[in-house]
């Protein structure tokens, strides 16, 4: 029996490093295929969102959590169950504004940053920006619009990576006329 709990955690330290490789040969790739680094930023961001959009659906199923009452639940719910759930790690929440509409992330350890060492020549790359996308795709999915941005990031020598959101606005539902 305990033999089998060893291989199902090796099967999952197995499975996060297959994909921080991926990611890594897909970040590669793309500075590759485009010529400067906010191009390569922004489709990270792109493929982010398309990923959260779809996402968020798997989070709500596999969760049971419902519809949160405030922008500090969600934050919560963000880095308690679903980076828990997604990337195997709980970051820290802070840095709250006094509006209580912004906040920090805080991730002592990033595992998309594992085997990484960014080159000289890639200094504004944002190595996971792919996580912003996805925040922003999957709250936009449950009606709450999102500034998300890297503030630091340990692949550029800070001692944390620190993903900044800001809440914008709550989207309205869009129903059609006699729609409820």
């Amino acid at each position: 029996m305990s033999r089998q709990s060893n291989r199902t955690t090796d099967n999952k330290k197995m499975s996060s490093e297959l994909f921080t490789l991926t990611y890594g040969a897909l970040v590669t790739q793309l500075c590759k295929d485009y010529e400067n680094d906010e191009e390569v930023n922004k489709q990270l961001d792109k493929m982010g969102y398309n990923i959260g959009v779809r996402l968020i659906e798997d989070f709500l199923a596999r969760s049971t959590i419902g519809r949160c009452q405030d922008f500090r639940e969600t934050a919560d719910i963000i880095a308690k169950v679903a980076f828990k759930m997604y990337l195997g790690i709980t970051p820290s929440v802070t840095n709250w504004s006094p509006a209580g509409d912004e906040f920090s992330l805080i991730l002592e350890n990033n595992p998309l940053a594992d085997f990484v060492e960014l080159p000289d020549n890639h200094n504004t790359l944002i190595y996971s920006n792919l996580l912003s996308g996805v925040l922003r795709g999957a709250l936009e999915m449950v009606q709450m619009a999102v500034d998300v941005k890297f503030v630091q990031d340990t692949l550029r020598g800070d001692n944390v990576t620190e993903i900044r959101m800001k809440f914008i606005k709550r989207i309205e539902e869009n129903l059609p006329a006699g729609e409820e």
